[in-house]
């Protein structure tokens, strides 16, 4: 397996991972219950789980009123998916 195969393997589980979580902590803020950390959704975002944060914050409809999920998310998707897109192509 390449290093490629490889990165592309881990972007897709992490951005299943940051949706999910994203979904959790939807659930837990209906419920109040305790919450998943601001700072752990951070993590999953900029450790390459941008697009399953942002696309978790859109379907779930969370974090959406949060101006710095609202515009880093989808900054972090937009260059995450150039990344991917330019060392898949170099």
């Amino acid at each position: 397996m390449s290093g490629m195969e490889v990165l592309w393997i881990y972007f897709v589980i992490i951005n299943i991972i940051s949706f999910t979580i994203m979904g959790i902590d939807k659930r837990k803020a209906r419920n109040h219950e305790y919450r998943i950390s601001e700072a752990t959704l951070w993590l999953l975002a900029w450790v390459g789980g941008g697009t399953g944060g942002f696309a978790g914050m859109r379907n779930f409809r969370h974090k959406t009123k949060n101006a710095s999920f609202a515009y880093g998310f989808p900054l972090l998707m937009v260059l995450q998916l150039l990344a991917m897109v330019y060392l898949t192509f170099q």
